[in-house]
Parts: structure tokens; C-alpha cells; sequence
């Protein structure tokens, strides 16, 4: 007889429906092990026969930490393409790389956290590499293409699960922990969750990522819009991954919790799956869940809510069928890849006819960045890599290109006289600084084996490079930098600064008639001691710094002697401006400024190329020609070069507004786009460079403008010729406007665009199709979207300013009306404008209440055309906490009615009742006092 096989067990069987499937697995697993399932390293099942699993591998332009892998433009290299197909393909690659490398590596994850779809509001966020634009519906376009990318095109099976990036109104990295972004329901609605919102629609996301801040008061751990919202917007089930660190944060940093069994609790209620905690111990996150269970603070139907929808995630990526995506790893496909993203991604921001540069050209390249190709926190190792000066040399000839990197050539004395010095290290192999080890460990953590710095009579010549705010960089004459490691001594070891702490930055500090050196990434100074050169608090040592050439005079020289200069600068990724740490300010750091006046002033054909992760403000007049990219990936350089010399015309887009002047930014932690006219949208200033700008090497004619209004739908059609001589890309951009709008709305906003290639003489017809829903905005008097009657200009050309056709179309709608309080009451989140108040919240678990945002300073709401009826209201009745004075007016006149509340907890909501005598239509002014907070008013006829 030959012996039965095991039968095959229901959740491995791929002929049941999924969720049949999931079922079997869950009612399988004990209460204990879908417990280890809640923390982001989930352990084997080894009796069922599952692996050990865990969320998160990284991928935003690239697979990163994982070791070589090909790197892609910053993810706001990606959005300044404006082409979502392009992008779409990046995600294929990284998707295909991932499995790859997962197949010989099983700690690469297959459920990436990626794309970022924060919005870039303020050009001083750390962290606006991560986005693709201020545009919620460029943000939107991208974010879908990139997902798709991630997801492949497999019928059934996933080849990685896209997570989508920070959840949500998440702009500063100061203080972001315990930062509360005031976001008003039509900032909500039209801008913050719109990016989400389309994305999760099209159906390519796995999940979302809580960001760090709050919003409303209220953690994003813990927010109710993961279920009124996020969860309403798709049938497919959602895993939603804590942030690193995050859980804890809700007792530690926030307080906003006692413990944390009720943080935990209170997170897994609101929706969070997978908590990312402890790094790899699981620990403190069983235990709390097992405490909060026991306690009743959570059930086992809570816990298999969170399970059930990773096992959804694991079953999509195939993992219970024994699906294998062989993926593949840096073929010559993902190489050209990142070439063509990286061309599209350049920006011609002016160009005074200095550009493109004719064979043959005598270049001088200068520059911080131009023998660079840097990395971010989210990069990859670099498998490949072109600089701007290697990209020069391959494309005009190293005979023709002279090199002048503008560093400051100093020495530095010590009180005894004697001179830093950086001994030999013959055991480093040579290697091309930035080339790799970007996130190695022990580059990372500072090398030790390695000699420590020593002094002697002769001493090293270091290059200093200050990066802005007084933030400098020291390298050896190797090319190595100067760090510092776990045992506190100073060694030529880093190929880059780079690391979560970053161990490569100094600061000179005026003292007794030198300078401290001090290291940034300990706060201590150096000091100098018999074996060695160190940080330490006592004995710091007083610096002479001997300049023995000044960067700028080496740019001088080379410009003065050359046809044109090609002038590359920008920033350093994990200098002044990165995840956790806000920029100051848009100028260029003046030590780059002194090399850029130093060039101009030696040779007037001077590019500055700008490589950076976001915008400056800065005097473009003086320039004939300036380019714009992000650290553009392997291929940066090649790409660069292959723009300044015209093999490729420049079409690359700005995805965000680049401001003149640090004067026209509102207060970093500002999130009313509207009230503070903030991005494209709304400000009424002057731009250096609108939104969607962008030059070209070639020229283009629009014409032929047709719409048709159907139902629910408008089209648009125009067409779009090259009436140059060369084919170059054009991105053909269409914008709406209300004319006469009843409430502020966007002087423009962005439809639709299209990226079109076109040779020369080419004539292509472009048609968008556009819902009228676009045209809607949040109604705060009826809490829904409303579409206004009444003329809307349509704007189309090459940027938000750059309109080259235009018409009006008269549209249907729903007229405004004035406000149904008696009806409906009023939600006091739901004002029309606001000075010093800020939204917050009503309960730890949902709702609004506003609140004055500074102590001692009065809040001012007013919501306009408030209908009291004909008969009047004769009282108003307040739903309020805490401590403070409400006074209710309307049309600017005095006091109508008085509400004193004298609450100790904010928490604990009382209803106040006044007499309050008003008829007919008014503007409703409310003026907030004190510790009081307000969620709503009902008034009474």
C-alpha cells in the first residue's frame, strides 16, 4: 500500500477565496503568537510550517540599507520629472531589485515603506527630499505611478507592498514628536489627505505609516482618520506600520498617555497593525499587548483586526503559495534608468543664451559639489557613480575641463605650537569617496582601526568646507574626513559624512584668541592628549587656523583662464537640512556664495548648477545660466553633463515654489495653507521660480483650444508643436481658477499634464479629461465637497505662470448659502478664518475643539453668513473644557452674549448656556480667553 500524502491545510490552498484563507490561518494561531505577530519582527510559527516575517524594508528612490543596489534620483528629483510613467518604471526596477536581492539576502523585506507622499508645503523641511511636490495631485499622479511600479503586474501575486509615507500633515522636524500641525478641515480635505486619498483609490498600496507629529492635538498613532477615512477609501484591506519608535513616543515624549498599556491599547484600536519599536526586540511590545489585553483594554478581536490584515499583506506577496519573483539586480536596463531619470529630473531655471555649451568648450569646474555624487539616509550603496566633473571629462575631453573644487586649504595650530596631523592609514584601499559604505556599520559608527589623529611640527593640510550656520566638514589630503568614533578619538576614516548621528561635523568657536574645535556630533571639544586627538569636556584645546588658500582664489584662477565655467552647488544630505533637523534658512551657505561671486567676477560665462534637496533663494539676475537637480543618483553626473553640452534638452519641472526671500515663508509650523497663503496655490507674492517651471533648449507653440462639458466630465484639448530644430520634451500644463469665488480658493491649481516628446516640427494633440469634481471645495457650513456655479478660467502652458492659452467656462453648481446654524449648529473647527487659535482636541479618541494657540493671547474665529432666522435666537448654548471667556458677537459689534467657564481638566466637557438675542444673517464672530476650549456652539430659537 503506498502511504496517503498529508493533506494540504486550508490557508496554503490556493483554490479558496483568500479570506477563507485568512480565516483558517487566524483561527490556527494561539492568542500568544498573534500577539509576537503585533511587533515588526514577527517570529516563525514552526508547527504550521510560517516563516518569520517583518514590516519595513526602506525603498524610496532605490532599495537602501541593504547594501549596493542602483540608486535613483531623490524621490524630489522624481517629482520635478512630472512623468508619471517614467516613474512607474523606476518602481518596477526597484521592486525587481528587491527580490533579487531578497533572494540571496532573506533580511530584505518585500513590504517597502515607500514612496513619501508629504506634502512639500515649506522649503525649509529637513526632510522635503522625501516628497514629490507641494501638489497634492502631482503628489497623487507620482505616488500611484510609483506604487504600480512596486506592485508589478502580476495578476494575483504582489512582487513588494507599498507602504505610503507619513500619515499625516507632517512638514518639520523640529520638535516633530511633540509638534501638533493645526490643520483645518479644508486644509485637510483639499490638500493633506488628497495625496493619500487618490493614491489609496488606485489600488497599488499595501498600507500607510503614522507620522511622528500631532495633528488636532491628537498623535497620529492614535488618529481617528485612519478609520473615518483611510480605511473608507478601498475594500482591500490596509496594514498600517508605527513609525520607529512611535509607540513609545505616546508616553514618553507626548505624555499624551499614562502607560503603555493604554498607548498600545489605544493605538491598536485606532487602527495601527505592526508596531516598530525596540529595534529587533519584540519584547516591551508582547508584553504591553498581553498587559493591555489582561486589563480589558483591548480584546482578542482587536488583536486578530491587526493580525488579519498583515496575513493579507503576506497572501498578496504570495508567500503561503510559495510564489518566487526571481526579480532582477543592475542589468544594463536599470543602469540606462537611472541615467534617463536623472536627465529628466534637471530643471533649466534661466539661461541668458550662455547654454548649451559648443564642442570644444574650455571648462572650469568648480565647486563643493562638483566632484560629488552624495547619498541620503534612504539611498542604497552606490553600485555605480558619475560626479559632474567625471560627466564633464567623459563628454568634452579632460584636456578641455580644469578642476578647481573651491575648499578652504587650512592648518591648524595648537597652543604648543605644533600642528594637526593625519597619519598614514597604507591599509585603506583607494577607493572613490562616496563610492560606497554609505550606510555601513562601522562607517557609521567611526572607524578604529585606523591611527587617531596626532600634532607635530609639519602637520596636514586639511580641506574645510563650511556648509552654512557655521557647520564645517575637515578632510584629509586622502579624501577621507575626519570623524569621530565610539572611543571618542579623531580619525581620517569616513568616505562621507553621513549617519543618523553624524560623526564627520565640527564647529569653530571663538575663544581666547583662536578657536574651540567642537565636535557636533557629541557637543564636546577637541582636545589633544598625549596619544592622541580627542573629544573630551575638559582641557579643549585653542586652534589657530592657518588658511593656507582660500577656496575662492582657486576658483578664480580656473574661471579667468577658461571659455565657461560650470559652478556645481548645493548641500550635503546629512548636513543642515535632513530627517530631524529643519533648515534656518533658503540662502546658499556663504561659502559657496564666495565662490559663486568669485567665479562671476573672474568669468561672466558662469552656469551655477544647482545639485541639492531643495530650493534657495538667491540672486539669479547676475547668472546667465542656472540649473536646478536633486542628487540625482548613480547617474548624476553623466546626466548633467550630457544637458550642459545639449545632447539632451532640459525638461525637468519645479515641483514646488521656489521663494525670493526667507520674508515671503510663513512659521515652519504654519499648516493653514490657505489663511497663510502658502505653495503655488495660494501665495500672492512674487516667486523666484513659479511651480511647474522649467526652460528648454527647444521652442513650442500652443494652439487649438477646444472643451467640451459632458456629463460629469470636461475635456480639454490643444495641441502643442516643436517649432525648433531639435526634439526636446515639453510638459504641457493645465490650471483652473474660480473667478468669483463666495470663499478664498487657489489663484490656480493644477488639472492635469502631460510630458511629451517631440521632434522637430512636430504638432501633437493633447487631450485631458477632467472630472468636474475637481472643481469642488470643502464646504464648511454644509461639512461636504461643494462645486460653485459661476465662471472658471482654464490656464494652460509650461508653468503655473506660463499660460499660452486661455478660456472661461461658465459652470454649473450648487450656489452658496449662508449657514443653517439653527439647523445644524456649529462645529467650532469649522470656521471660515482665524487669528491665534489652533485646533485641538476634543477627546484622546476623536473630535475637534479649538483653543487659543498662545497663552495670554485672545483666539479669534469668525464664521461668515450665519443665518439665525427670521424669528432670531434667543439663546446659545457651548460646549466647552477647561478654563477661559467666550465672547459671541456678530458683524464686529459688541458682546451679544458672555460664557465663563472655570474647568480644571481639558477634557472634561461641559454645556454653558447665555441668552443671545440675533436675527437674520451675520457674520459670527467668537473671541476665545484663557485655557478655554471650544467644539460647539447650538443656538436656540
Amino acid at each position: 500500500m503506498t502511504a496517503s500524502a498529508a493533506p494540504v491545510l486550508p490557508f496554503r490552498d490556493p483554490r479558496l477565496p483568500v479570506d477563507q484563507r485568512i480565516d483558517d490561518l487566524l483561527g490556527r494561531l494561539t492568542l500568544d503568537e498573534k500577539i509576537s505577530f503585533l511587533h515588526q519582527f514577527a517570529p516563525a510559527v514552526e508547527r504550521l510550517g510560517v516563516a518569520a516575517f517583518r514590516t519595513g524594508q526602506e525603498a524610496l528612490h532605490g532599495v537602501a540599507w541593504m547594501g549596493p543596489a542602483t540608486v535613483f534620483p531623490q524621490a524630489v528629483g522624481l517629482g520635478a520629472t512630472w512623468n508619471a510613467e517614467l516613474v512607474r518604471r523606476v518602481g518596477e526596477v526597484v521592486s525587481k531589485e528587491a527580490r533579487a536581492m531578497r533572494a540571496r539576502d532573506e533580511r530584505v523585506g518585500l513590504n517597502v515603506w515607500a514612496p513619501t507622499v508629504n506634502l512639500l508645503r515649506h522649503p525649509l523641511w529637513g526632510r522635503g527630499e522625501e516628497g514629490y511636490s507641494e501638489d497634492p495631485g502631482l503628489t497623487s499622479v507620482l505616488a500611484t505611478a510609483y506604487t504600480r511600479g512596486l506592485r508589478g503586474d502580476h495578476p494575483v501575486y504582489w512582487r513588494t507592498a507599498p507602504v505610503l509615507k507619513h500619515w499625516l500633515a507632517h512638514n518639520n522636524e523640529t520638535r516633530r514628536d511633540t509638534t501638533s500641525s493645526s490643520v483645518r478641515p479644508r486644509v485637510l480635505h483639499e490638500y493633506d489627505l488628497r495625496a493619500f486619498r487618490d493614491t489609496v483609490r488606485a489600488g497599488a498600496v499595501a498600507g500607510v505609516m503614522p507620522a511622528y507629529n500631532l495633528v488636532n492635538g491628537r498623535p497620529n498613532h492614535v488618529s481617528p482618520y485612519l478609520a473615518e477615512h483611510l480605511r473608507r477609501w478601498t475594500d482591500q484591506e490596509l496594514l498600517v506600520c508605527s513609525d520607529a519608535g512611535a509607540p513609545s513616543n505616546l508616553v514618553e515624549t507626548e505624555h499624551y498617555f499614562a502607560t503603555h498599556e493604554e498607548a498600545t491599547a489605544a493605538a491598536l484600536k485606532a487602527g495601527v497593525d505592526s508596531f516598530t519599536d525596540h529595534g529587533t526586540d519584540a519584547a516591551p511590545t508582547v508584553e504591553r499587548v498581553r498587559a493591555a489585553h489582561a486589563r480589558g483594554l483591548v480584546t482578542e478581536t482587536d488583536i486578530d483586526t491587526a493580525v488579519r490584515r498583515q496575513l493579507s499583506v503576506r497572501f498578496r506577496l504570495g508567500e503561503f503559495d510559495g510564489y518566487e519573483d526571481p526579480g532582477a539586480f543592475d542589468t544594463p536596463e536599470h543602469r540606462d534608468l537611472a541615467r534617463e531619470s536623472a536627465e529628466q529630473a534637471i530643471v533649466l531655471l534661466r539661461n541668458d543664451g550662455l547654454l548649451p555649451l559648443a564642442a570644444g568648450t574650455r571648462i572650469a569646474v568648480a565647486g563643493l559639489l562638483a566632484d560629488e555624487c552624495k547619498l541620503d539616509w534612504y539611498s542604497g550603496t552606490l553600485l555605480h557613480r558619475s560626479t559632474p566633473l567625471e560627466g564633464l571629462y567623459e563628454r568634452f575631453g579632460a584636456d578641455r575641463v580644469e578642476f578647481a573644487e573651491g575648499v578652504d586649504r587650512v592648518r591648524l595650530r595648537t597652543s604648543a605650537g605644533a600642528f594637526l596631523r593625519v597619519p598614514a592609514a597604507d591599509d585603506v584601499p583607494e577607493r572613490a569617496r562616496g563610492a560606497e559604505g554609505a550606510l555601513d556599520p562601522a562607517l557609521l559608527a567611526g572607524r578604529t582601526d585606523l591611527p587617531p589623529l596626532t600634532t607635530d611640527a609639519e602637520g596636514s593640510e586639511l580641506a574645510l568646507v563650511d556648509w552654512g550656520e557655521g557647520v564645517l566638514t575637515l578632510r584629509a589630503p586622502d579624501g577621507r574626513y575626519v570623524s569621530v568614533a565610539e572611543d571618542g578619538y579623531l580619525r581620517a576614516s569616513a568616505d562621507q559624512p553621513g549617519g543618523w548621528i553624524v560623526q564627520e561635523t565640527f564647529r569653530l568657536e571663538p575663544h581666547g584668541g583662536g578657536h574651540l574645535l567642537r565636535h557636533l556630533g557629541t557637543g564636546r571639544p577637541v582636545t589633544v592628549a598625549a596619544d592622541g586627538v580627542k573629544v573630551a569636556e575638559e582641557d579643549p584645546e585653542v586652534f589657530e587656523v592657518i588658511v593656507t588658500e582660500r577656496g575662492e582664489d582657486a576658483v578664480a584662477r580656473a574661471a579667468a583662464s577658461a571659455d565657461a565655467v560650470v559652478l556645481v552647488a548645493g548641500n550635503d544630505p546629512h548636513i543642515n537640512g535632513r530627517e530631524t533637523q529643519d533648515r534656518t534658512t533658503l540662502r546658499l551657505p556663504a561659502h559657496q556664495e564666495r565662490l559663486l561671486r568669485a567665479a562671476l567676477e573672474a568669468n561672466p560665462r558662469t552656469v551655477l548648477a544647482l545639485v541639492s534637496s531643495y530650493p534657495y533663494a538667491l540672486d539669479a539676475r547676475r547668472l546667465p545660466a542656472v540649473l536646478w537637480t536633486a542628487h540625482g543618483g548613480q547617474a548624476a553626473g553623466t546626466a548633467l553633463a550630457r544637458v550642459l553640452a545639449g545632447d539632451v534638452s532640459p525638461a525637468g519641472r519645479l515641483p514646488q515654489t521656489w521663494y525670493a526671500d526667507d520674508a515671503d515663508l510663513p512659521g515652519l509650523l504654519d499648516y493653514d495653507v490657505i489663511g497663510s497663503r502658502q505653495t503655488y496655490l495660494y501665495f500672492e507674492g512674487t516667486p523666484l521660480f513659479p511651480f511647474g517651471h522649467g526652460l528648454s533648449y527647444a521652442a513650442f507653440a500652443y494652439g487649438g483650444l477646444r472643451t467640451h462639458l459632458g456629463s460629469g466630465t470636461l475635456r480639454v484639448a490643444f495641441s502643442v508643436t516643436n517649432t525648433s530644430d531639435r526634439t526636446a520634451d515639453e510638459v504641457a500644463q493645465l490650471y483652473t481658477r474660480a473667478v468669483e469665488p463666495s470663499v478664498p480658493r487657489p489663484r490656480r491649481e493644477l488639472l492635469a499634464h502631460a510630458r511629451l516628446t517631440l521632434g522637430p516640427g512636430e504638432t501633437r494633440e493633447v487631450t485631458f479629461d477632467v472630472p468636474l469634481s475637481a472643481f469642488a471645495f470643502w464646504d464648511v457650513a454644509l461639512g461636504r465637497w461643494r462645486r460653485e456655479p459661476g465662471p472658471h478660467d482654464l490656464l494652460i502652458g509650461a508653468s503655473s505662470e506660463d499660460v499660452r492659452l486661455r478660456t472661461t467656462l461658465d459652470l454649473d453648481g450648487e450656489p452658496p448659502a449662508p449657514r443653517p446654524v439653527l439647523e445644524r449648529g456649529l462645529e467650532a473647527a469649522d470656521f471660515d478664518e482665524q487669528s491665534d487659535a489652533e485646533i485641538v482636541d476634543r477627546t484622546k479618541i476623536s473630535g475637534d475643539a479649538l483653543a487659543p494657540a498662545t497663552p495670554g493671547k485672545a483666539a479669534e474665529l469668525l464664521y461668515r453668513a450665519c443665518d439665525f432666522g427670521a424669528a432670531g435666537v434667543r439663546e446659545v448654548t457651548a460646549e466647552v473644557a477647561g478654563a477661559g471667556r467666550l465672547e459671541i458677537s456678530v458683524d464686529g459689534g459688541p458682546p451679544l452674549a458672555v460664557i465663563e467657564a472655570d474647568g480644571a481638566d481639558p477634557y472634561a466637557w461641559t454645556r454653558l448656556t447665555a441668552g443671545c438675542a440675533a436675527a437674520g444673517i451675520h457674520d459670527l464672530r467668537l473671541t476665545l480667553r484663557g485655557g478655554l476650549r471650544l467644539a460647539r456652539l447650538d443656538l436656540t430659537g
